[in-house]
């Protein structure tokens, strides 16, 4: 059986912070990068990469549209 991985792609310049996407997130992968982006905000970043099956979960629930997933297929 294929194993699906995912990655999540942040616009940390647009990410305010608010956290949505991290409680959002069944596998526990995002957190919140200790460093700020250019508005002062904590971005959101992958905390835990290879827990991510790109579930898209976050993608969809974050209010400001920064997450983009991608998935791969490994074999």
């Amino acid at each position: 059986m294929a194993k699906i991985k995912g990655t999540v792609v942040v616009a940390t310049e647009r990410c305010k912070g608010c956290g949505v996407c991290v409680e959002a997130c069944p596998c526990n992968v995002l957190g919140l990068a200790t460093e700020v982006n250019g508005k002062g905000y904590r971005y959101v970043k992958m905390a835990n990469p290879d827990a991510c099956t790109g579930c898209a979960s976050c993608a969809i629930i974050c209010p400001d549209s920064c997450l983009v997933i991608y998935r791969q297929k490994f074999e």
